[in-house]
């Protein structure tokens, strides 16, 4: 492994002084986030009968995106992830289109593709007036051109902007050893239909040029958030001082799910935050076959070894892994993965198309249009986000210290993931399930609020008292998630304002039966904004 150019104290101190804009690290942790990948989310003349060729592209842009916020908002998310923003090439390849937005060319100019500047104007304008934040993903690691699969590629670098000559880049190897950072950092990926031309990140001229341009990019168009595509494939020592530059939060993705190899970029201080992959594998696993236990194994390891946790983006679908529906197409089960998501410690990610039920397998078919689903608002896990996102952002407003407060779990066992989380009074307890739609009906007794409290779950809308310890009946049934917070808690936000007594025979009635929860769609999308 090549040295550091930074002691690990001076990279720690880059990181922390460079986020001191606004939209801090405290800001992002309290944000929920909705991933968008343009070209499949909207297209300008709001058309849903577009037909889209997985490989090819499909017609999203910053205008459609922006004419159709609403739907984002109205899940009540408060941030959105866009895929790249610069100038790819044109060229069809023998793996489809840059479509995604990943294979830049020219780092100075927007991608045409998408609109037109104006049009990215007036996204970021319009969701900054809706009080969101923006965070646009970035390509530090490689710049792209079309291949011929001869190895080795011949790239003409005097087509990139500004890298345009090959003494900014590596010689060509094939990355061959994800273990060993010599090889991962310093070859070569994905040396089919495309070459990725890695960029030679531990130089001071590729460094201080990605310094320069990251800074007048956030300048120029108000931007939020970065996340640093690829970032475990990027010289260690660039990190801290790109996102230093940046003067903004950033997720740098960093794919593995060893605390031992992800933890040390919080600990070093090269990032800031990064995807939650130490939770989606064992999370993954226990819906297909797997057990909540390994789950918290990996939750408590991860507390002990990353540096801070509330700053991971948990999720359970990305635009690089198959859909959770594409494994186990239960509603169920996806209703238990998407409530952990968005209550879990840490900054809530959802994948466009999570909320439609989306199936598609490894890419590219897990980037199907959203358009496809007609943004259908009453499909129960958009319902379900609604509601679980209201939940979250009431907490917050409540007590601030509820981002900081580590979930505590109170029942751990192969089919259950139960946690409360909050300071006392602004608590929230939920419990996830693998039993799948067919499970059994059953009571569990569980513990976490004030002797006496009321207590609402608020996905039925039913309601309880805790006894004089603070414990209560949570009645379990079709393998339906629960999420339980103190009637207190609730008043003012527009959940459940009429509930039912809890009970066995409400215990699968889920999101959206016969209870006082639909009555909150109909305060249209204003009451999201809380």
């Amino acid at each position: 492994m090549r040295s550091s150019l930074l002691s690990v104290a001076a990279a720690a101190s880059l990181v922390l002084s460079g986020l001191s804009s606004a939209a801090d690290i405290q800001e992002w942790k309290s944000r929920s986030i909705y991933q968008v990948m343009i070209d499949r989310y909207a297209r300008t003349d709001g058309s849903t009968d577009h037909t889209c060729e997985a490989h090819l592209f499909c017609g999203g842009t910053w205008a459609g995106l922006t004419k159709n916020l609403d739907y984002i908002q109205e899940m009540g998310f408060t941030a959105i992830q866009i895929s790249p923003i610069v100038k790819n090439f044109e060229e069809h390849t023998a793996v489809g289109d840059a479509y995604h937005g990943y294979w830049s060319v020219d780092n100075y100019a927007l991608n045409d593709k998408f609109g037109t500047e104006q049009d990215f104007k007036e996204l970021v304008d319009e969701l900054h007036k809706r009080d969101m934040l923006l965070m646009v993903d970035v390509v530090a690691n490689n710049m792209a051109q079309a291949f011929d699969n001869v190895i080795p590629p011949k790239v003409d670098f005097s087509k990139f902007n500004p890298f345009d000559d090959k003494k900014y880049f590596h010689p060509y190897c094939n990355v061959t050893d994800w273990e060993d950072a010599e090889n991962y950092q310093n070859c070569w990926l994905y040396p089919y239909g495309v070459a990725l031309a890695d960029l030679a990140t531990e130089t001071e001229p590729v460094i201080s040029e990605f310094e320069k341009w990251i800074k007048q990019l956030v300048s120029n168009y108000s931007i939020d958030g970065l996340r640093i595509d690829a970032a475990k494939h990027i010289n260690d020592a660039f990190l801290p001082r790109f996102v230093e530059a940046s003067g903004v939060f950033a997720f740098g993705e960093v794919l593995t799910g060893m605390t031992a190899d992800f933890c040390p970029y919080q600990t070093k201080g090269l990032l800031p935050g990064m995807p939650n992959y130490l939770d989606y594998y064992p999370l993954d696993a226990a819906f297909n076959g797997g057990s909540f236990e390994a789950l918290d194994e990996v939750r408590n390891q991860g507390r002990t070894d990353c540096n801070d946790t509330f700053a991971l983006g948990t999720f359970i679908e990305n635009h690089d892994m198959p859909r959770f529906a594409s494994k186990n197409d239960d509603l169920a089960l996806a209703k238990n993965a998407m409530t952990y998501v968005l209550l879990n410690d840490g900054i809530p990610t959802v994948y466009q198309g999570q909320e439609q039920h989306f199936k598609g397998n490894g890419t590219p078919f897990n980037r199907e249009p959203l358009w496809e689903s007609g943004y259908n608002k009453t499909h129960p896990l958009f319902v379900l986000t609604s509601a679980l996102n209201k939940l979250r952002n009431q907490a917050i407003k409540f007590n601030k210290d509820y981002l900081e407060s580590p979930s505590q779990a109170i029942q751990v066992d192969n089919n259950h993931l139960c946690l409360r989380k909050g300071p006392s009074g602004s608590e929230v307890v939920f419990c996830i399930t693998n039993k799948a739609s067919k499970g059994d009906i059953y009571t569990l007794n569980l513990d976490g609020f004030k002797p006496s409290a009321a207590i609402v779950e608020v996905l039925d809308c039913t309601e309880t008292v805790a006894d004089g310890t603070g414990s209560f009946p949570a009645y379990m049934g079709n393998g339906e998630p629960k999420a339980y917070a103190s009637k207190n808690l609730l008043e003012g936000s527009g959940l459940c304002p009429a509930t039912t007594p809890a009970g066995p025979k409400n215990s699968a009635a889920g999101l959206g039966a016969k209870t006082g929860f639909m009555a909150i769609v109909a305060l249209g999308a204003m009451a999201f904004l809380a």
